[in-house]
């Protein structure tokens, strides 16, 4: 790819290594986790608009930015940043995105010696909290962007730059936002970095992510318990009732009865896009063979199908138990699914199937929240492009997944804007991101240095 500037790529590239093995990443990195940028804690707030201030305006300032600070149309969100460099009306647009924001740190359940909003080094891990979600991830591509603009003179493209800091409360307004400002946002792709790799000693892209929704089921019967011994029999156990529901929903081996939530979309291209990539390594637990749909692999069970998970329940007093039937029973349960599945008809279709097994008095309790799921072909042009830019960056093909296994507010760009979304993340699966002692990896942030540095100058002489 674009062989003809190929030592000029190659200088970015280099430039980009000495960034890297000069420290100045890991410097640049520890003083954005020094920001106590909890989104989830609400005396924090604050917090959410320094990091913008003085994190991140400056250094888009110096790249020659225009800066737009706009209010959350959703008070309960944190501020939001947009970032326009215009080259020239003509150029391909690229938006970009990442959220300075962070869950709660969990001081206490971090291990001796680390510190949450204080970077740690231990080997080739960096400990501090946000610094695999999402600090380096948007620090490295700002990086890159510096980097070709520094070589070059001028980047080649345009660029807009899409800020927030409420993501790990669910990016309340950011929807809103988009669907009030699509020509401010206007672009021809986005490429952007959150989430894990597959493989720490790979590159993976993604082009979408599942969908989430949360509910909870509800038996509530009476006030109170009464003893076991003498209502046994004679009043109805809401544990139960409650575990008949659950049980209702999957078979033993957790494969899905309900068939509005069983898509249509794992198709012959999906599959052959999944066919071999790895879902777990190292220190993580085996997959259990025996659970999830028996037709599917192992990946598309991860990445092209739906997957029920029951997050809590209770009935009861469990640490307290006494001699008395309860008279209530609390499930909280989550449904990820991906594109082929009608959100609308989730939990209606939930309400059915619980009537049609006589299971009436269990209520459904919506979560406000609800995630779309989004994905992009595995065959677009702009798929492609990357996978090559990637590949000769790093010498080996990424894992290419047509969605993330997990949520995104990527339906904010593919739904909203229209535009063709490609994530390139810098961390890995076993970084503890949202857990005590969450860490990047050392040779992940210099490997998406340089891929990204790559894909910007690349984008630069030629786009699709």
């Amino acid at each position: 790819m674009h062989e003809g500037n190929a030592i000029s790529r190659d200088a970015a590239l280099e430039t980009a290594q000495t960034y890297f093995d000069s420290g100045r990443l890991q410097s640049d990195l520890a003083a954005l986790v020094a920001f106590q940028t909890e989104s989830q804690t609400p005396e924090q707030k604050p917090e959410l608009t320094r990091y913008l201030d003085a994190a991140i305006e400056p250094r888009l300032n110096a790249m020659g930015f225009e800066i737009q600070r706009h209010n959350n149309p959703d008070p309960s969100g944190g501020p939001l940043l947009v970032a326009l460099r215009i080259e020239d009306p003509d150029f391909t647009t690229v938006l970009s995105y990442g959220h300075g924001d962070v869950t709660r740190a969990q001081t206490d359940r971090w291990r001796e010696g680390l510190t949450p909003f204080e970077l740690t080094q231990d080997g080739d891990r960096l400990y501090g909290r946000g610094a695999a979600d999402n600090k380096v991830q948007h620090l490295i591509n700002l990086k890159a962007l510096e980097t070709v603009l520094a070589t070059r003179g001028h980047l080649g493209f345009n660029v807009k730059i899409i800020f927030e800091m409420s993501e790990e409360i669910g990016s309340p307004g950011l929807a809103a936002f988009c669907s009030a400002n699509t020509d401010l946002l206007s672009a021809d792709v986005l490429i952007a970095s959150d989430g894990p790799r597959l493989r720490p000693d790979r590159a993976t892209m993604f082009m979408g992510s599942r969908g989430g929704a949360s509910f909870d089921l509800v038996v509530d019967l009476r006030e109170g318990a009464h003893h076991s011994g003498n209502w046994g029999g004679l009043l109805a156990d809401p544990a139960m009732l409650l575990s008949h529901a659950i049980a209702s929903i999957t078979d033993a081996r957790g494969q899905l009865r309900i068939p509005q939530w069983r898509p249509d979309s794992l198709t012959q291209t999906i599959r052959d896009a999944l066919d071999g990539l790895p879902i777990v390594e190292g220190s993580f637990p085996p997959v259990d063979e025996d659970w999830g749909e028996e037709t599917l692999t192992p990946a598309e069970r991860a990445y092209g199908w739906n997957s029920f998970a029951v997050l809590a329940m209770t009935s009861g007093v469990p640490d307290a138990p006494v001699n008395a039937i309860s008279g209530k029973a609390r499930a909280t349960c989550q449904l990820r699914y991906v594109v082929g599945t009608d959100p609308q008809a989730l939990l209606p279709a939930l309400r059915n199937h619980l009537d049609a097994h006589g299971l009436q008095k269990v209520q459904i309790v919506p979560d406000a929240a609800i995630f779309p799921a989004t994905r992009l072909d595995p065959t677009h042009p702009w798929v492609e492009y990357v996978k090559t830019s990637i590949t000769q960056t790093t010498g080996m093909a990424p894992h290419v997944l047509p969605n993330l296994a997990g949520s995104l507010p990527n339906e904010c760009f593919a739904d909203i804007l229209g535009l063709p979304t490609v994530w390139i993340p810098h961390s890995y699966l076993g970084c503890n991101q949202h857990a005590p002692n969450e860490h990047v990896l050392k040779p992940v942030c210099e490997s998406g240095l340089q891929i990204m540095t790559g894909l910007f100058w690349d984008i630069g002489e030629s786009a699709p």
